[in-house]
């Protein structure tokens, strides 16, 4: 067994025989282990033709096992004061629960026997649907998820994953039955894509026994690697509205296509981004719209880089008479930052204010557990918990000015805007 061991966190890092991948943190800080086991099979291995799946697998997959009925994996969770917590995200599926420390092993036999033997119940396939398809419906009544929605369909067409629904439609969520869920569960689950993270009151070797002995003897094919398409180049500007005329606020969702997570430029993009529509009450486009314009409820940028090249998406939410002024400030600071770029100042603010908020991330153990998950995930290695301020103090002011030059174009812009406008 080789243990990797470096300053900061400094984790153990196992994989065992079957191609799994155990990572352990130690910390007494509380009497409580937060287990997280991932698995490749987010939404953007659904089937071009039915998004939907993962996100359905996601709420049915621990309703019941080979070995357990559904009331018998609540009344052990009951038991012992525990919910067990099943997440679709892009490219994830995350299984994970915090548990007292004495309940670690029986919560990680729990989390594998649900991760490698779910039963599928037909009964609870026919609720979950139900409520999925509710779910969808309520988010077609709500023009922010309108707005997001149509944003990303329009920046990633034809097909791409990221331009898919998670949820799916209600079409196709009609379409999802048991075996397109056992389908996709025997497809993607397979030990040499699982990743197991234990953080908290629990000795790290133990952490990794333990995991060896309930996913050890776990055998299966390789899952066949899911290839993410560059995005169509977008070279004019784009405009969308969808009339929701009985509320009584709309919706803007304002984007460009941009990079991917492992991109050398990330983190001068990250900082970018922070001036402009993150850094304390929203950054460039908090300060103008909000605060002294007084014309959005909310509005900030939100840039989240993925294994694909992820988008950076502005959102507003403004009075119906206020939609094209709003549209109009963005670009202007949009604009802005393009032809004049960050101030010195600004990228010295943002790189303290991002370096600071890292021991935030990390003062829990659900919160070091995901950021392991996302070091293993993108290959950022077990030390980037003590690399990453030397990352974001590196980056120099003309790296974050070309970044916006690059890509911070309104001419190309894709603009969405859902809610009382538009409809004459």
């Amino acid at each position: 067994m080789t243990i990797e061991v470096q300053q900061g966190l400094s984790p153990t890092r196992k994989r065992l025989e079957n191609g799994a991948l155990v990572i352990a943190k130690e910390s007494g800080a509380t009497p409580a282990v937060t287990i997280a086991v991932s698995v490749p099979a987010g939404t953007a291995t659904d089937p071009r033709d039915v998004p939907g799946v993962a996100h359905f697998l996601s709420r049915v997959i621990d309703r019941g096992t080979e070995s357990r009925s559904g009331d018998e994996i609540a009344e052990l969770l009951d038991s012992r004061g525990v919910s067990l917590n099943v997440a679709a995200m892009r490219h994830t599926l995350v299984v994970s629960c915090t548990c007292l420390a004495e309940d670690f092993g029986t919560m990680l036999a729990l989390i594998a026997d649900v991760v490698r033997n779910p039963s599928l119940p037909e009964s609870e396939i026919a609720t979950r649907r139900g409520e999925i398809i509710t779910s969808i419906r309520q988010d077609q009544d709500n023009p922010a998820m309108v707005a997001v929605e149509e944003e990303l369909a329009l920046l990633y067409p034809n097909g791409h994953p990221y331009g898919r629904r998670m949820k799916g439609t209600i079409e196709t969520v009609d379409q999802i039955d048991r075996p397109v869920l056992s389908r996709a569960h025997h497809d993607r689950f397979t030990p040499s894509e699982l990743l197991v993270v234990c953080v908290g009151d629990v000795d790290a070797a133990r952490a990794v026994d333990e995991s060896g002995k309930v996913f050890g003897d776990w055998r299966g094919y390789p899952a066949s690697p899911l290839l993410v398409p560059s995005p169509a180049q977008v070279e004019e500007r784009r405009t969308a509205v969808f009339p929701m005329m009985n509320k009584a606020q709309a919706d803007i969702a304002y984007g460009f296509n941009t990079i991917s997570r492992q991109d050398p430029s990330y983190y001068a993009f990250s900082l970018l981004n922070n001036v402009l529509g993150q850094y304390a009450l929203g950054g460039r486009l908090g300060d103008s719209i909000r605060e002294r314009q007084g014309m959005a409820y909310y509005v900030f940028s939100a840039f989240e880089p993925n294994v694909g090249e992820a988008p950076l998406v502005i959102r507003a939410g403004v009075s119906p008479a206020n939609v094209d002024r709003a549209i109009a400030s963005i670009d202007e600071e949009v604009r802005r930052m393009a032809a004049d770029g960050v101030t010195a100042e600004e990228l010295a603010a943002s790189k303290r204010y991002l370096i600071g908020s890292m021991p935030r991330t990390l003062e829990t153990n659900a919160g070091i557990a995901t950021f392991l998950q996302s070091c293993e995930q993108f290959g950022l290695g077990m030390d980037h918990d003590v690399r990453l301020p030397g990352l974001l103090n590196e980056v120099t002011l003309e790296q974050a000015n070309e970044l916006a030059r690059r890509f911070l174009v309104p001419e190309r812009a894709t603009i969405t805007i859902a809610g009382p406008y538009g409809a004459s």
